[in-house]
């Protein structure tokens, strides 16, 4: 068994692919993956390297095991001791379907308990049952932390993942980092790789206009690093602009 963060187990694969390491050899039967959004590259990547399928897992520091992946696919809430709700802003339950902040009720900790506890993550909830015959709840879909949301000039809210898009897959770009400071400002940090080409710094620009509006100023930055944050998460997007 394999367990660590989607971003480091993906790092891990890409460079031993690069330097035609085998590893699908190594016995591993299952690489388990938590504390950050998995990308569907993640997952195929991990896999394919490994040799193994790929099970994700959602969880908290305080709200512990929320749920996690069977081999079926099912995201399977772990409700035998904690109650799981989708929220809007005013703190109404959501019905499965319709996205909004996860908070979960711990019915295990009688000392301290946690009652309707925010976790700042965004997430739908599945009202229809896994294929197992776990009789689990499911959750459908987390997508991400509520920072990971960026805002375009027009108020339109988007998921961080249309700004990713845009810088993920330019050549010579070894990592990234995109903070919407401001609706008017987003800076997007760069570690150049040894094919990069300058010319891609104006596609970013021209893309991120694109979609959060044409009057952004956008500024890239060219850095020997980026580190992941405190927790050793590595966040690809960070919003400091209110959603709600």
């Amino acid at each position: 068994m394999l367990f660590g963060y989607p971003s480091a187990l993906a790092h891990i694969a890409r460079h031993a692919e690069s330097r035609n390491q085998p590893l699908a050899d190594a016995g591993i039967r299952v690489a388990f993956v938590t504390a950050e959004r998995l990308y569907p590259e993640q997952r195929d990547q991990i896999g394919r390297t490994f040799g193994c399928p790929v099970a994700n897992s959602y969880g908290g520091r305080d709200a512990g095991l929320i749920a996690s992946e069977c081999p079926a696919g099912g995201m399977h809430m772990s409700a035998e001791d904690i109650i799981v709700e989708v929220v809007d802003g005013a703190g109404t339950s959501q019905p499965p379907g319709v996205a909004g902040e996860i908070v979960v009720t711990h019915m295990s900790t009688g000392s301290f308990p946690f009652v309707r506890y925010r976790t700042g993550d965004i997430g739908v909830l599945d009202e229809r049952a896994c294929e197992c015959g776990r009789g689990l709840p499911l959750i459908k879909e987390i997508q991400g932390r509520a920072t990971d949301f960026v805002v375009a000039q027009d108020g339109t809210v988007m998921h961080g993942l249309a700004l990713v898009y845009i810088v993920r897959d330019l050549p010579g770009v070894a990592k990234f980092k995109i903070v919407q400071e401001s609706v008017d400002r987003t800076n997007v940090f760069l570690v150049a790789g040894p094919d990069f080409d300058h010319g891609v710094v104006e596609r970013i620009k021209v893309g991120m206009a694109r979609r959060l509006g044409s009057r952004v100023r956008v500024d890239v930055e060219i850095v020997d690093d980026i580190p992941p944050e405190r927790s050793g998460k590595y966040r690809y997007v960070v919003s400091k602009v209110a959603t709600r």
